[in-house]
């Protein structure tokens, strides 16, 4: 399994990969026309897991990281998120 960052037209999705190549969204980072927004998606509801007006991504991202999402949706996967971020593919979105 994989955890990282990966590239969307407007912003980031954090994924986790299964090895048979299924791929689950577990946070994600926007550009919106009112600023930058991130959410970090549980099994419930949290509106603390939702920020908007951010002054970049990078620090969209932190927020997502900070509640660590994939613990939610994989517990127990011994999952570490790679520094690495996926290009999103010229022919996609």
């Amino acid at each position: 399994m994989r955890l990282y960052w990966r590239e969307r037209k407007k912003g980031f999705d954090l994924c986790v990969e299964e090895d048979d190549g299924n791929r689950f969204s577990v946070g994600g980072v926007r550009q919106t026309k009112r600023g930058i927004e991130a959410m970090a998606k549980t099994m419930g509801y949290d509106p603390g897991r939702a920020v908007k007006g951010l002054s970049n991504f990078e620090e969209g991202r932190a927020f997502v990281e900070q509640f660590e999402p994939w613990r939610d949706f994989f517990p127990g996967e011994p999952l570490e998120l790679e520094p690495e971020i996926v290009a999103i593919p010229e022919t996609a979105e």
